[in-house]
Protein backbone atom coordinates (compact mmCIF):
# COMPACT_ATOMS: atom_id res chain seq x y z
CA UNK A 1 0.00 0.00 0.00
CA UNK A 2 1.32 3.44 -0.92
CA UNK A 3 0.86 6.70 0.95
CA UNK A 4 -0.95 8.20 -2.03
CA UNK A 5 -4.66 8.72 -1.36
CA UNK A 6 -7.18 7.17 -3.73
CA UNK A 7 -10.51 7.68 -1.95
CA UNK A 8 -11.59 10.24 0.60
CA UNK A 9 -14.98 10.55 2.31
CA UNK A 10 -15.41 13.83 4.16
CA UNK A 11 -18.27 14.56 6.58
CA UNK A 12 -20.59 12.07 4.89
CA UNK A 13 -24.19 11.85 6.00
CA UNK A 14 -26.68 9.40 4.56
CA UNK A 15 -30.33 9.06 5.50
CA UNK A 16 -33.47 7.43 4.12
CA UNK A 17 -37.10 8.32 4.50
CA UNK A 18 -39.25 5.35 5.49
CA UNK A 19 -42.87 6.28 5.91
CA UNK A 20 -42.86 9.28 8.25
CA UNK A 21 -39.51 8.34 9.74
CA UNK A 22 -36.10 9.67 8.70
CA UNK A 23 -33.52 6.91 9.18
CA UNK A 24 -29.90 8.00 9.52
CA UNK A 25 -27.24 5.55 8.35
CA UNK A 26 -24.15 7.77 8.53
CA UNK A 27 -23.63 11.00 10.39
CA UNK A 28 -20.36 12.84 9.73
CA UNK A 29 -18.48 9.75 8.47
CA UNK A 30 -14.86 10.26 7.43
CA UNK A 31 -12.68 7.72 5.67
CA UNK A 32 -9.44 7.62 3.67
CA UNK A 33 -8.26 4.79 1.41
CA UNK A 34 -4.79 4.80 -0.10
CA UNK A 35 -3.75 3.34 -3.43
CA UNK A 36 -2.86 -0.32 -3.11
CA UNK A 37 -4.90 -0.83 0.07
CA UNK A 38 -6.73 -4.11 0.71
CA UNK A 39 -9.41 -3.22 3.22
CA UNK A 40 -11.97 -5.53 4.83
CA UNK A 41 -15.11 -3.94 6.26
CA UNK A 42 -17.03 -5.88 8.88
CA UNK A 43 -20.09 -5.09 10.94
CA UNK A 44 -23.53 -6.37 11.95
CA UNK A 45 -26.40 -6.56 9.49
CA UNK A 46 -27.97 -3.16 8.98
CA UNK A 47 -24.80 -1.28 9.92
CA UNK A 48 -24.53 0.32 6.47
CA UNK A 49 -21.82 -1.80 4.86
CA UNK A 50 -23.61 -2.23 1.54
CA UNK A 51 -24.76 1.39 1.55
CA UNK A 52 -21.13 2.46 1.97
CA UNK A 53 -20.00 0.17 -0.84
CA UNK A 54 -22.70 1.59 -3.11
CA UNK A 55 -21.56 5.14 -2.37
CA UNK A 56 -17.93 4.22 -3.06
CA UNK A 57 -19.02 2.72 -6.38
CA UNK A 58 -21.12 5.71 -7.37
CA UNK A 59 -24.30 3.62 -7.31
CA UNK A 60 -25.73 5.67 -4.44
CA UNK A 61 -25.02 9.27 -3.41
CA UNK A 62 -24.56 10.72 0.09
CA UNK A 63 -27.17 13.03 1.54
CA UNK A 64 -24.37 15.51 2.22
CA UNK A 65 -20.58 15.60 2.35
CA UNK A 66 -17.81 15.11 -0.21
CA UNK A 67 -16.47 12.00 -1.91
CA UNK A 68 -13.22 12.38 -3.86
CA UNK A 69 -11.51 9.76 -5.99
CA UNK A 70 -7.95 10.22 -7.24
CA UNK A 71 -8.23 13.97 -6.68
CA UNK A 72 -11.64 14.55 -8.30
CA UNK A 73 -15.12 14.90 -6.82
CA UNK A 74 -17.47 11.96 -7.38
CA UNK A 75 -20.54 13.11 -5.46
CA UNK A 76 -21.13 16.00 -7.89
CA UNK A 77 -21.16 13.89 -11.08
CA UNK A 78 -24.34 13.42 -13.12
CA UNK A 79 -25.76 9.93 -13.72
CA UNK A 80 -24.18 9.72 -17.18
CA UNK A 81 -20.84 10.95 -15.85
CA UNK A 82 -21.01 8.40 -13.03
CA UNK A 83 -21.62 5.60 -15.53
CA UNK A 84 -18.47 6.57 -17.41
CA UNK A 85 -16.52 6.96 -14.17
CA UNK A 86 -17.53 3.49 -12.99
CA UNK A 87 -16.64 1.93 -16.34
CA UNK A 88 -13.15 3.44 -16.20
CA UNK A 89 -12.32 2.99 -12.53
CA UNK A 90 -14.44 0.42 -10.69
CA UNK A 91 -14.74 -3.36 -10.79
CA UNK A 92 -17.58 -5.02 -8.85
CA UNK A 93 -17.52 -8.54 -7.37
CA UNK A 94 -20.73 -9.85 -5.77
CA UNK A 95 -21.64 -12.75 -3.48
CA UNK A 96 -23.87 -14.44 -6.05
CA UNK A 97 -21.63 -13.68 -9.06
CA UNK A 98 -24.34 -11.81 -11.06
CA UNK A 99 -23.42 -13.58 -14.29
CA UNK A 100 -25.79 -13.47 -17.24
CA UNK A 101 -27.07 -17.07 -17.53
CA UNK A 102 -27.60 -16.91 -21.29
CA UNK A 103 -24.00 -15.81 -21.98
CA UNK A 104 -20.89 -17.98 -21.83
CA UNK A 105 -17.92 -17.11 -19.62
CA UNK A 106 -16.13 -15.09 -22.29
CA UNK A 107 -19.21 -13.04 -23.15
CA UNK A 108 -19.86 -12.35 -19.46
CA UNK A 109 -16.31 -11.09 -19.02
CA UNK A 110 -16.63 -8.94 -22.14
CA UNK A 111 -19.68 -7.03 -20.88
CA UNK A 112 -17.80 -4.10 -19.21
CA UNK A 113 -15.74 -3.62 -22.35
CA UNK A 114 -18.86 -2.89 -24.39
CA UNK A 115 -18.87 0.51 -22.66
CA UNK A 116 -15.36 1.28 -23.94
CA UNK A 117 -13.99 2.29 -27.33
CA UNK A 118 -12.16 -1.03 -27.84
CA UNK A 119 -12.90 -2.87 -31.08
CA UNK A 120 -13.93 -6.54 -31.18
CA UNK A 121 -10.38 -7.87 -31.59
CA UNK A 122 -9.12 -5.76 -28.69
CA UNK A 123 -12.02 -6.87 -26.52
CA UNK A 124 -11.37 -10.53 -27.28
CA UNK A 125 -7.69 -10.17 -26.39
CA UNK A 126 -8.56 -8.50 -23.07
CA UNK A 127 -11.10 -11.23 -22.27
CA UNK A 128 -8.56 -13.96 -23.01
CA UNK A 129 -6.02 -12.27 -20.74
CA UNK A 130 -8.51 -11.88 -17.88
CA UNK A 131 -9.70 -15.51 -18.09
CA UNK A 132 -6.12 -16.73 -18.20
CA UNK A 133 -5.36 -14.66 -15.10
CA UNK A 134 -8.08 -16.45 -13.12
CA UNK A 135 -7.16 -19.86 -14.52
CA UNK A 136 -10.23 -20.34 -16.71
CA UNK A 137 -8.87 -19.93 -20.24
CA UNK A 138 -10.17 -23.43 -21.02
CA UNK A 139 -13.68 -22.56 -19.81
CA UNK A 140 -14.28 -19.54 -22.03
CA UNK A 141 -17.16 -21.16 -23.94
CA UNK A 142 -18.83 -22.70 -20.91
CA UNK A 143 -22.17 -21.37 -19.70
CA UNK A 144 -22.52 -20.36 -16.03
CA UNK A 145 -24.70 -23.42 -15.37
CA UNK A 146 -21.77 -25.60 -16.49
CA UNK A 147 -19.40 -24.06 -13.94
CA UNK A 148 -18.97 -24.64 -10.22
CA UNK A 149 -19.59 -21.83 -7.73
CA UNK A 150 -15.88 -21.17 -7.43
CA UNK A 151 -15.47 -21.09 -11.21
CA UNK A 152 -18.41 -18.70 -11.55
CA UNK A 153 -16.79 -16.37 -9.01
CA UNK A 154 -13.52 -16.55 -10.96
CA UNK A 155 -15.44 -15.49 -14.07
CA UNK A 156 -16.91 -12.63 -12.03
CA UNK A 157 -13.40 -11.60 -10.96
CA UNK A 158 -12.22 -11.73 -14.57
CA UNK A 159 -15.17 -9.50 -15.52
CA UNK A 160 -14.26 -7.10 -12.72
CA UNK A 161 -10.61 -6.73 -13.80
CA UNK A 162 -10.94 -6.96 -17.59
CA UNK A 163 -11.11 -3.17 -18.00
CA UNK A 164 -8.09 -2.73 -15.66
CA UNK A 165 -9.93 -0.69 -13.00
CA UNK A 166 -8.13 1.07 -10.16
CA UNK A 167 -10.53 -0.20 -7.49
CA UNK A 168 -12.30 -3.51 -6.82
CA UNK A 169 -15.42 -3.41 -4.65
CA UNK A 170 -16.29 -6.84 -3.25
CA UNK A 171 -19.62 -7.48 -1.51
CA UNK A 172 -19.36 -10.78 0.42
CA UNK A 173 -17.34 -12.34 -2.43
CA UNK A 174 -16.97 -15.71 -0.65
CA UNK A 175 -20.31 -15.82 1.16
CA UNK A 176 -21.71 -18.57 -1.10
CA UNK A 177 -18.57 -20.74 -1.21
CA UNK A 178 -17.12 -23.55 0.90
CA UNK A 179 -14.00 -22.76 2.97
CA UNK A 180 -11.43 -24.21 0.57
CA UNK A 181 -12.93 -22.51 -2.48
CA UNK A 182 -13.36 -19.28 -0.52
CA UNK A 183 -9.68 -19.28 0.43
CA UNK A 184 -8.71 -19.82 -3.22
CA UNK A 185 -10.78 -16.79 -4.23
CA UNK A 186 -9.29 -14.69 -1.42
CA UNK A 187 -5.77 -15.72 -2.44
CA UNK A 188 -6.62 -14.52 -5.93
CA UNK A 189 -7.71 -11.16 -4.53
CA UNK A 190 -4.42 -10.98 -2.62
CA UNK A 191 -2.58 -11.63 -5.89
CA UNK A 192 -4.46 -8.85 -7.64
CA UNK A 193 -3.60 -6.53 -4.76
CA UNK A 194 0.07 -7.43 -4.32
CA UNK A 195 1.16 -8.21 -7.86
CA UNK A 196 -1.12 -5.95 -9.90
CA UNK A 197 -1.56 -3.07 -7.47
CA UNK A 198 -5.34 -3.22 -7.31
CA UNK A 199 -6.97 -1.36 -4.45
CA UNK A 200 -9.60 -3.63 -2.90
CA UNK A 201 -12.46 -2.92 -0.52
CA UNK A 202 -14.22 -6.06 0.68
CA UNK A 203 -17.37 -6.25 2.78
CA UNK A 204 -17.53 -9.54 4.68
CA UNK A 205 -19.14 -11.18 7.71
CA UNK A 206 -16.37 -13.79 7.79
CA UNK A 207 -13.39 -13.14 10.12
CA UNK A 208 -11.39 -15.78 8.23
CA UNK A 209 -11.91 -13.84 5.00
CA UNK A 210 -10.97 -10.56 6.65
CA UNK A 211 -7.58 -12.00 7.59
CA UNK A 212 -6.60 -11.95 3.92
CA UNK A 213 -6.86 -8.15 3.87
CA UNK A 214 -4.14 -5.74 4.96
CA UNK A 215 -6.41 -4.17 7.54
CA UNK A 216 -9.92 -4.53 8.89
CA UNK A 217 -12.38 -1.83 9.85
CA UNK A 218 -15.45 -2.55 11.92
CA UNK A 219 -18.54 -0.55 11.05
CA UNK A 220 -21.12 -0.09 13.80
CA UNK A 221 -23.66 2.68 14.31
CA UNK A 222 -22.18 4.68 11.43
CA UNK A 223 -18.63 4.73 12.77
CA UNK A 224 -15.40 2.90 11.91
CA UNK A 225 -13.06 1.29 14.42
CA UNK A 226 -9.74 -0.15 13.24
CA UNK A 227 -9.50 -3.75 14.34
CA UNK A 228 -6.17 -5.20 13.30
CA UNK A 229 -3.40 -5.04 10.72
CA UNK A 230 -2.14 -8.02 8.77
CA UNK A 231 1.40 -7.87 7.39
Amino acid sequence: MSDEMLFSLNNITKSFVKGRENISVFDNLNMTINKGDFLAIMGPSGSGKTTLLNMLGGVDQPTSGEITFDGGRVDTLSESQLAGWRANNIGFIFQFYNLMPMLNAARNVELPLLLTHLNKTQRQKSVETALELVGLADRAKHMPSELSGGQQQRVAIARAVVSDPKLLLCDEPTGDLDRQTADEILEMLQLLNREFGKTIIMVTHDPSAAKFAQRTLHLDKGEFVEKDLVA
